[in-house]
């Protein structure tokens, strides 16, 4: 692998170390950065395992950062971090037992519902802009478990999007607003990116060399971007998580009609 290509993954990482903070898809840069960096014929589950060292250095960074600006409470955290471990553990587990077999099937998936997260946010101009949860804290913290647990597996065996994702469902269905969304999601994201790191590494499925480098410029993409989604507040998070997802559905759209 040349230096150019490495230099030109570590700005991808970058890129999407900053994005991922502050309003998720950063898989969405990353795991087609790695598909055409990385050698023909490379594994899905060491292009996975390598995604998940690069992406825990970011959403490590990022959440430790929203912690400690103590705009969420950590009691608030617990729960869904360790739903989101369980599931990731489960969806790593499902990848490698269908591996080679599933990754047609879900990119048109996922383009359905960046489309209808979308439509969703749009149409109702006012969402996530106030900070109005829907439920008292022992329902909400239920609804945040069962929300983690399901895309923690799918972060596990699959990844990409699973940042923006949670931050719509913590706002559609939680009531929450934008900013505390991403900082919740954020904790949440870490939680199945580390569980399922470990999981690809303790089996060998990684390249160390790219994907350290990779994790250097994560890490600092996704300090920016949380620094800057405080800074700039709900409002703001809200204009990024559009454009971001109609990026996400345009680049999605192409490659389903890419084959």
């Amino acid at each position: 692998m040349t230096v150019a290509t490495l230099l030109l993954l570590a700005l991808a990482s970058l890129v999407a170390g900053f994005i991922d903070a502050v309003v998720g898809g950063g898989g969405l840069i990353t795991m087609p950065a790695l598909m055409l960096g990385l050698p023909a014929g490379t594994p899905l589950p060491t292009i996975l395992g390598t995604n998940k060292v690069v992406a825990c250095t970011g959403t490590t960074v990022a959440a430790g950062k929203f912690l400690r600006s103590g705009i969420l409470r950590w009691q608030d955290m617990v729960g869904p971090v360790l739903a989101s471990m369980a599931g990731a553990g489960g969806g790593v587990a499902l990848a490698y037992f269908l591996q080679g077999k599933f990754e047609s099937l879900l990119r048109p998936l996922m383009l359905t519902l960046m489309i209808a997260m979308l439509a969703f946010t749009l149409l109702q101009p006012k969402l996530g802009q106030l900070h109005a949860p829907k439920f008292g804290v022992a329902h909400q913290r239920g609804w945040a478990m069962l929300i983690s647990l399901c895309l923690g597996f799918y972060d596990g065996f699959f990844g990409p999007g699973t940042g923006s994702v949670l931050i719509f469902l913590f706002v559609a269905i939680l009531g929450f607003d934008f900013l505390r969304s991403s900082a919740l999601a954020k904790s949440v994201n870490w939680a199945s990116n580390i569980t399922a790191m470990g999981l690809f590494v303790w089996k060998g499925s990684w390249i160390p060399m790219v994907a350290l480098g990779m994790a250097v410029a994560n890490g600092l993409g996704g300090y920016l971007g949380a620094h800057v989604a405080l800074e700039k507040g709900s409002s703001w998070v809200r204009v990024m998580f559009i454009t971001v997802v109609g990026a996400l559905i345009l680049r999605l759209g192409w490659q389903v009609w890419a084959g």
